[in-house]
């Protein structure tokens, strides 16, 4: 009896199957690597808000002539110098429970060390460009203040980068790198900028937290990838079964 040949339609739902196969392959590799990117972006995060709050155990004086380099990031730090009224800047684009302002980078001229940004915290945008916040300083002389040390706000979330304006002080900048704002000072300036602390005068608002998300949203949406990833197998897996009874029917 001459072997039975399937149906075109038969034959037609099993070329399909091979290029489904591959594509939920593919979808499967994908879901599980941003998974895994997600789950080590909240490891970092948890390794963060461990050193953010190790750092607030001690107190580090930074002697004369001491740089920041070599301290661990969000460690708290003392720092004496004189608070450089003169040459200011305006970080733009920085939001403080929903409202637009700036941060403002004072810079802490030491003696024989590069000169240190003091970000002494947030304040509202006045709702012109022209009319910019007063961050004038009535002090003189030597100060003392303390703070941790952290980075410039990265550009991660930047609205756009722009280097000092030139012109007057202060100077209005966004998500700039620490050698434009040397070049504009025209000083030095290590590498690492202090987060005042909340307590320490001369400030503005300062709620300094753990940069970037928290660690569960991260571990949430490396969940939810892998959910992904899972749903793509059983649909892949009923599609399958679904064309295998089609053939078996036929």
């Amino acid at each position: 009896m001459p072997e039975s040949v399937p149906p075109a339609r038969t034959r037609a739902r099993r070329g399909p199957w091979w290029a489904w196969l591959a594509l939920a392959t593919l979808a499967c590799l994908l879901f599980m690597r941003l998974g895994l990117w997600q789950w080590h972006r909240g490891e970092e995060r948890e390794a963060q808000s461990r050193g953010f709050a190790r750092g607030a155990e001690k107190l580090v004086d930074l002697e004369k002539g001491g740089g920041t380099a070599d301290i661990a990031l969000y460690q708290r730090v003392r720092a004496r110098g004189a608070l450089d009224a003169s040459h200011q800047f305006l970080i733009d684009n920085r939001s403080y429970r929903g409202q637009a302002g700036y941060e403002v980078l004072t810079p802490l001229l030491r003696d024989g060390a590069a000169a240190l940004l003091v970000d002494r915290g947030w304040v509202p945008f006045s709702g012109s460009r022209r009319e910019l916040p007063d961050v004038s300083i009535a002090a003189a002389g030597s100060v003392s203040l303390t703070g941790r040390l952290g980075l410039l706000p990265g550009a991660g979330l930047a609205m756009g980068h722009a280097a000092p304006a030139a012109g007057a002080w202060p100077k209005v900048t966004a998500f700039p790198g620490m050698a434009e704002l040397a070049q504009a000072v025209g000083a030095a300036l290590e590498p690492r900028i202090l987060l005042l602390d909340p307590g320490a005068p001369f400030g503005y608002v300062r709620d300094w937290q753990p940069p970037g998300m928290a660690p569960m949203r991260h571990f949430s949406y490396a969940i939810q990838w892998w959910s992904f990833a899972a749903l793509t197998v059983v649909l892949w897996t009923l599609m399958a079964w679904r064309d295998r009874r089609s053939v078996v029917k036929a």
